[in-house]
């Protein structure tokens, strides 16, 4: 169906396929005190004690955690030796930091927060519900040979353009279980290959990512013995993603960074379906409260978050219904169609959405290698763009007025965060980077 979105400084751009900012109109103060959103800032605690009553069973199965007693976390890193390579000089672009879920353990990427946390948790329901785990027993018993056998009996499925998928792939096989990932047309050769060596089947589609999520529900309606870990609709997912916020927190803190109405946050978080941008958001929403401004970040073809959320509909809107390809080398955001459920959940939360090109997201690759040693994969890297938007751009600037904001830049956190890249095998990435170093001698 074709939509006509409406009139919006961002329309042309949009439609045009051009990098661009658009503000949200009815982004509200306190949003997520919202009593009718599907999820609730207690809802966070108790993913955090979810976490924290896993981590014994996380370091057993995954000896690289052990570092960390079990728990997932990245590290908060300065934005110092890009600053000059992406003109952010100025003292108005504040502090700036990188977020390197790039880097995190057990999957590479983000994603390590929502699928493990979830197949993590379905094991956990599981094993109580059928008697194999009692109430008051070291959760570590999931991890021995006996329960491994249980869990084999189970397949988990996942829909996935290819980085939740490795996380769902690898916590599943982690803990025994079968596991089938649904895979569309435009997933990397290199995470096939890696999953398939995991033991992990996996069903290539030939279509979008949105087809291929279909089609693993489908699979899982049709037989009680598999779950089905739903990247659109998916409470656990979202809410796994949300405790990143407050090990953030906890960051900052440490580095005596304050956040608050003359030191104001942004985030700037790549987005595909939504969950993990939306969940991280969400989280900070309840730490920061008004004090944090979260921004997804889109393929300039693929923006499905903004054409949905800018076009007011109730009914999802994909990014073919306005004309766009869908078409970009960052795979993890070749999405056509946004989640509904963080679709909901975000209409009056998220500050705005902008979009980049592909050649942009192979610059900074480069760039964040070459200055920062940061391993990323282009979709990673769309973060960079951020504050020049936020500093710079006409609709950045109306923004921060109307915020109140914009005599509060130089006190402002800039949080850029990565968000894959960690697996890419090394033949990979120095495509990545021949590709990169080509669109710079020709600029």
């Amino acid at each position: 169906m074709a939509i006509h979105l409406p009139d919006n400084p961002a329309r042309s751009d949009v439609l045009a396929g051009r990098p661009t900012l658009w503000t949200n109109p009815h982004y509200t103060e306190n949003a997520i005190a919202d009593a009718t959103l599907p999820v609730q800032p207690s809802d966070v605690d108790e993913a955090q004690e979810n976490w924290r009553r896993l981590a014994p069973l996380l370091e057993t199965c995954f000896p690289d955690l052990k570092a960390t007693r079990g728990e997932i976390r990245s590290d908060l890193v300065p934005l110092e030796a890009m600053r000059k390579a992406l003109d952010y000089d100025d003292a108005q672009f504040g502090t700036l930091l990188v977020k390197a879920d790039s880097a995190l353990p057990v999957a590479g990427s983000i994603k390590a927060r929502g699928g493990v946390y979830e197949v993590f948790l379905f094991a956990e329901l599981l094993a109580r519900r059928e008697g194999l785990l009692m109430a008051d027993e070291d959760i570590r018993r999931l991890a021995a040979p006996d329960a491994k056998a249980f869990f084999s009996r189970y397949t988990i499925a996942v829909g996935s353009t290819g980085n939740l998928g490795l996380s769902v792939g690898v916590a599943a096989r982690a803990l025994g279980f079968r596991a089938t990932v649904h895979m569309s047309a435009d997933a990397k050769a290199w995470k096939v290959e890696r999953l398939t060596r995991l033991g992990v089947e996996v069903v290539r589609h030939d279509a979008d990512y949105t087809t291929a999520v279909e089609n693993a529900r489908i699979a899982a309606e049709s037989d009680s013995t598999i779950y089905f870990v739903d990247d659109e609709q998916s409470r656990h997912l979202f809410l796994g993603y949300s405790v990143a916020a407050l090990e953030l927190a906890e960051q900052l803190q440490a580095r005596g960074i304050v956040v608050d109405a003359d030191h104001p946050l942004f985030l700037y978080l790549p987005c595909g379906i939504g969950g993990a941008p939306g969940g991280v958001a969400y989280g900070a929403k309840k730490v920061f409260g008004d004090n944090v401004h979260c921004f997804f970040v889109e393929p300039a073809q693929s923006p499905c978050a903004l054409v949905h959320l800018m076009s007011g509909s109730e009914d999802l809107v994909s990014v073919y219904d306005v004309g766009l390809t869908n078409r970009t080398e960052a795979d993890g955001m070749a999405v056509a169609r946004m989640s509904a459920f963080v679709a909901t959940v975000m209409r009056r939360m998220l500050a705005g959405i902008f979009t980049v090109d592909d050649a942009s997201l192979l610059r900074w690759l480069l760039s964040a290698h070459q200055n920062q040693n940061l391993r990323l994969e282009p979709s990673a890297a769309a973060g960079f763009a951020g504050p020049d938007f936020i500093v710079k751009h006409p609709a950045g600037k109306d923004f921060c007025a109307y915020q109140r904001i914009g005599d509060h830049l130089t006190g402002a956190t800039h949080i850029i965060w990565t968000t894959g890249g960690a697996f890419v095998p090394e033949e990979q990435f120095q495509t990545f980077l021949h590709t990169a170093n080509d669109i710079a001698a020709t600029d």
